[in-house]
């Protein structure tokens, strides 16, 4: 661990960078905040992230103007159910010309990797992924590739009712840091979208940082100060969901059929410390915790069908969690 405290200095240019690609963001993406948010904070924890909401909320888009903000590499991978793994991560070629085979490596090579729809693809090909997420590589006939230092895979899903998706098994959720609900605009700023559109504001325009930068702000969020009283606050907080009986009562714990992993712990902590960098500070503060609890946890507690016939949401339950755990 990096116990050098953040200097003003440091402070001053991780807040340049923020809020360079902030309007470079505000000025292409109408409303959209959390997202916005979300998404560099997956970026400087160097994690993963899913988006949920219905077709056509600009979630593509996003991801591709935070792209473009930082003069990275960008993939997009159009998830559909007869999609294969090889489609992915690559295969191996026959070359007639030399009689050889040759790797071909998937697009997941780049630094930002966009899985649309990943609920449409079958569990075989989502599971092609999670090497990738969570080693940074990928194996293609016994050969291991090392994938570029920022990696970032940013899924959309659209909400399972739907026809036509498959869930995301456990295992595959867990590898996400954070999981953003994208919501429809509001009236005002439907026109707006509109007014951009006929005035072109939404092409694309010179990067206004580098990837440079975006390790820059990772090595930053890494040496933001998390004292020890906010540590033990997670863990209060994951211990809650696995035995919630002592925490929410009976009436609510019934419905959680699975509480969060460890890597629940480790996204908040991650998380904490890139939104403390983002609102300007070099130390993590509870509020910090407490403004990440739907994006952390929403997908790492797992309801029963109860919960489901009553109308008993996840966010009620975390709320209730939160409620229940002493803030330091």
């Amino acid at each position: 661990m990096n116990n050098d405290a953040i200097t003003n200095e440091e402070l001053e240019k991780s807040n340049k960078i923020i809020n360079s690609i902030f309007d470079y963001y505000s000025k292409r993406i109408v409303g959209q905040d959390n997202l916005k948010k979300a998404l560099l904070m997956a970026l400087m924890a160097n994690g993963h992230v899913l988006l949920e909401s219905v077709p056509g909320l600009a979630k593509t888009t996003a991801a591709k103007v935070l792209t473009n903000a930082v003069d990275g590499n960008f993939s997009r991978i159009q998830c559909t159910p007869d999609l294969l793994p090889s489609d992915i991560i690559g295969t191996q070629i026959f070359n007639y010309s030399n009689n050889k085979f040759e790797t071909k490596i998937g697009p997941i090579y780049a630094n930002f990797v966009l899985l649309d729809e990943i609920n449409r693809s079958s569990a075989k090909t989502q599971s092609a992924t999670l090497e990738a997420m969570q080693e940074k590589q990928i194996t293609i006939d016994g050969h291991i590739y090392k994938l570029p230092e920022i990696f970032t895979v940013i899924a959309t899903q659209n909400p399972i009712e739907q026809e036509g998706t498959y869930i995301l098994a456990e295992a595959q959720l867990d590898r996400f840091l954070l999981k953003e609900i994208v919501n429809y605009p509001t009236a005002s700023q439907e026109v707006e979208i509109l007014n951009r559109l006929e005035n072109k504001v939404f092409e694309e325009s010179e990067a206004v940082s580098s990837l440079e930068d975006l390790k820059y702000l990772q090595d930053l969020t890494e040496k933001v100060y998390l004292d020890e009283s906010i540590k033990k606050y997670i863990s209060q907080i994951i211990l809650a969901t696995r035995a919630p009986l002592g925490y929410i009562g009976k009436e609510l714990s019934e419905y959680i059929n699975l509480g969060s992993s460890t890597r629940g712990s480790i996204a908040f902590m991650q998380c904490a410390k890139a939104l403390a960098l983002i609102n300007g500070r070099g130390h993590v503060i509870p509020e910090d915790i407490k403004e990440l609890k739907y994006s952390v946890l929403r997908h790492r507690i797992s309801l029963n069908f109860s919960a489901i016939a009553d109308n008993v949401t996840v966010e009620q339950i975390i709320d209730a969690i939160f409620g229940a755990v002493p803030t330091p």
